[in-house]
This record gives structure tokens, sequence and C-alpha cells, in this order.
């Protein structure tokens, strides 16, 4: 059994090496947005069982960020919607059964190494990286529209005093760890998950590993949600300047 920390390369286009995790990142992609033309294209008055469901759960949603942020739900949810949606599917992908086993071979240092067609993007790092960077500049980008550059920049460059010079340099160290801290969280949690189902696929293939799926579908559910209540965390606490 072979388990690799970083996404195992496919094929390359013109030396661009292409991933398993970036293949799985364009079929999760592509089937939200089918999905969200076809449900469009069916929406109705009178809403049928599965749009009820459909708009149970964004009306959730939305609840939640109006609970965080009353005054200005309505601006970011979409992109927090969009985000929440992305990193569930994206969790739940890896998870599919028998996907990991679709793949090919390939000489490794003299070793015949399996290397796995689809692997979860948000079982890449880099994928994790790119989530947690794209929601930094979400909440950059509110406080800057909200409050202005200066009043922003303001917070992290303070000369005022020696106390907010040196609170500023925190601020701006804790922008930049939220980053990681949102990156890693994410990436460890996945990414152990289908670590441990790998193994016990690989030493008990049978019925024994199901409780485990069972869990790791609730642990990219819960990790999902984490992302997105952190972003709209972050981006209502950026809207409010600093006394």
């Amino acid at each position: 059994m072979h388990i690799s920390i970083a996404a195992e390369k496919v094929f390359e286009i013109a030396g661009f090496p292409i991933t398993n995790s970036m293949i799985a990142t364009i079929v999760v992609s592509v089937a939200l947005i089918l999905f969200a033309l076809f449900y469009k294209s069916r929406l109705k008055i009178v809403p049928s069982k599965f749009q009820v469901v459909v708009e149970m759960i964004v009306g959730t949603i939305y609840d939640l960020a109006k609970s965080i942020s009353p005054k200005h739900a309505d601006e970011f949810f979409p992109l927090v919607a969009t985000i929440f949606i992305f990193v569930l599917f994206s969790n739940w992908f890896g998870l599919i059964p028998g996907l990991p086993y679709v793949g090919f071979t390939e000489t490794v240092h003299g070793k015949e190494v399996f290397v796995p067609l689809f692997r979860a993007a948000t079982a890449d790092l880099n994928t994790t990286l790119a989530l947690a960077t794209t929601s930094m500049i979400a909440v950059w980008y509110y406080s800057i529209k909200h409050l202005g550059l200066f009043a922003h920049l303001g917070k992290f460059i303070n000369f005022k005093s020696p106390i907010g010079a040196f609170v500023g340099i925190l601020e701006l160290v804790s922008e930049f760890s939220k980053i990681i801290s949102f990156a890693f969280r994410l990436f460890g949690n996945i990414f152990a998950g289908e670590v441990l189902l790998a193994v016990m696929m690989f030493l008990i293939p049978a019925i024994i590993p199901l409780p485990f799926l069972g869990m790791e579908f609730f642990v990219g559910f819960i990790q999902a949600l984490v992302f997105s209540v952190l972003t709209m965390v972050f981006i209502s606490g950026s809207l409010e300047a600093h006394g």
C-alpha cells in the first residue's frame, strides 16, 4: 500500500503537471455547475419535495450567516455558501466506495506504485491553501470596502503609541496565521480520514470499514461547516473598526 502526502501527477499538458486532486476538483466543480443549471431551470412557485430540501439547506446556511452578521450577511452569503458547498462535496468525493482503486501503476525507483486517478481536492494542501487564501482575501476586501483602505491598514500599522505598534504587529501576524490554520486544519482532517479508510480497507476489506466511512462523511460535513463559519466570523469581525 502506497500513501503519498503530495498529490500524484497523472499527466502533463505543455509541461504543466496535472495531479489527481486537480482532476477531482474539475469533476466536482463541473458537477456542481451542471446541477445548479439543472436546478435553476426547474424552479417552481409550488416547490417539489426536492426543491423544498434544497431550499431548507440554503435557508439554514443563510440563517446562520444572519446570526453571525445581521447587517452584512446578504453581501457575503453567496461566497460563503459556495465555499461550503464546494468544500463539502470535495470532502465527500474522496469517500466514494471504489474510487481510490481507479488508477494505474507506474515504476518509481524500481518499484511498482499504484497511482489513483482521483484524490479529494481537500486532501491536497495546495487546494486548501488556495481556499484559505481566497477566504482571507474576501475578509480584507469587505474590510476595505466598508471601513476604507486607511482604516483597514490602521489595524496593522499604528505608530500612535508603542502598545499600538505592537498590537498592530500581532494583528498582522494573526492575519497570516489564519491562512495557515485554515489550510492545515482542513487538509489534515481530510487526508487523515482518507489514510484511515485506506488502511482499514487494506486490512479488512469487508463490512468492518463501514462505520469508519460513516464517521468520515460526518467529519467532511463538520470541516466544511467550520471552514465556512470561521470565514463568516472573520468577515464580520473585519467590518468593525478598532477603537
